[in-house]
């Protein structure tokens, strides 16, 4: 099944690449190419209390799924 994401409104489209710059950052701790720092870095540039939350929730899925700690 595919999905055409340009169909998305644009609060779902936010999502996706919150949840995809998550999963990067998380990869470049799992690959000791960055640190947690980098996460709180990019909280500080979230506005919305909503994404700050979404963001949080993916980062925290990722650290799960790749055994980071």
């Amino acid at each position: 099944m595919s999905f055409n994401l340009a169909l998305l409104d644009a609060n779902e489209k936010n999502k996706i690449e919150l949840d995809k710059q998550a999963s990067f950052l998380i990869w470049k701790m799992k690959q000791a190419k960055g640190g947690p720092e980098e996460i709180t870095k990019h909280l500080t540039t979230l506005t919305s209390e909503q994404d700050k939350e979404w963001f949080q929730q993916s980062v925290d899925k990722y650290k799960r799924v790749m055994g980071v700690m």
